[in-house]
């Protein structure tokens, strides 16, 4: 494809990487808008001597306009450029939402804009350590089939691989990719917290072998790779996790009873638990989270 005129509105973490990613393609990186100091650093950083306008002025200047904000300023952003005139017929309009398919494009694509949804399914630092991790990166895409060779060639200037995700899955699509990144993250701090509180001085040194062997086993081989006490259906181990959670740190037991309860009925389902040890697990799941005054008033 040619090389384009680009213009990004949101130099976040996500717009200034992916800009500077297409800049180092060939594409002419023209303009870019960014309202915070740390957005106008990335710019400056990663697109040294690109012209920081306002959101119409970059829309103007624009072949391919990339809308990096937050999903929920997408729509207004997209609704105010195209009533002012600065998004105009036969432009590229992508943004970068992985909630948001075509529809949020609406006023744009009325204006005569070609819309695109490109969504880097990474998590993104916003610095230069994320150009290389573009590399192999899937983009969980969208576009009428006017626009699909063209975001196909993006994505491969990119350095990335293309997912198309029907338009009334995109939400389903990217609450799966929240539900394993973003909550993974909270579930890593989590545990660190309970490695230090145990005594570790470096729970990061810890985790990180055995963390990377989870990840990889279960990528590859799914459920199959449940190890641990619930599996082997180890009642007063499990037991003894939910005793010291609530006495030492009672803020994780709700998120560990939670992922203990979906992993029983992992084991249980796929045979490798016996329904009555499964049973005798899962209520002592269900007893953790009950109030004292009211396990004492339920036991009586």
């Amino acid at each position: 494809m040619p090389h384009l005129k680009v213009g990004v509105v949101g130099a976040g973490r996500v717009g200034a990487v992916l800009a500077a990613a297409l800049r180092a393609a060939g594409h002419d990186v023209v303009a870019a808008a960014g309202e915070s100091d740390a957005s106008r650093e990335r710019i400056r950083a990663l697109l040294p001597g690109v012209r920081v306008d306002k959101p119409s002025a970059v829309a103007r200047s624009a072949d391919l306009l990339l809308l990096t904000v937050p999903d929920d300023m997408l729509a207004n952003v997209v609704s105010m450029l195209s009533a002012s005139g600065a998004i105009h017929a036969g432009q590229y309009v992508a943004h970068t939402s992985g909630r948001h398919g075509l529809a949020v494009l609406d006023e744009a694509v009325a204006v005569g804009a070609r819309p695109i949804a490109l969504h880097p399914a990474m998590t993104f630092t916003g610095t230069a350590v994320d150009l290389p991790r573009l590399s192999g990166c899937v983009f969980g895409v969208t576009a009428g089939e006017a626009e699909r060779e063209v975001t196909e060639a993006l994505v491969d200037d990119l350095g990335g691989r293309p997912m198309w995700v029907a338009e009334d899955r995109r939400t389903l699509y990217h609450a799966a990719l929240a539900h394993g990144a973003n909550h993974l993250v909270t579930l890593v701090a989590q545990a660190m917290e309970l490695l230090t509180a145990a005594g570790a001085e470096h729970p990061a040194d810890t985790l990180r072998p055995l963390l990377t062997a989870a990840l990889d086993n279960a990528l590859d081989h799914g459920d199959a790779a449940l190890t641990g006490p619930i599996v082997r259906g180890d009642l007063n181990t499990v037991a003894a996790h939910l005793d010291e959670l609530a006495a030492h740190a009672p803020h994780t037991l709700p998120s560990y009873v939670a992922m203990a309860r979906d992993t029983l009925d992992r084991a249980a389902t796929d045979g490798r638990l016996l329904p009555i040890r499964a049973a005798r697990i899962g209520a002592l799941l269900d007893a953790a989270l009950v109030p004292p005054v009211d396990r004492t008033a339920a036991d009586r």
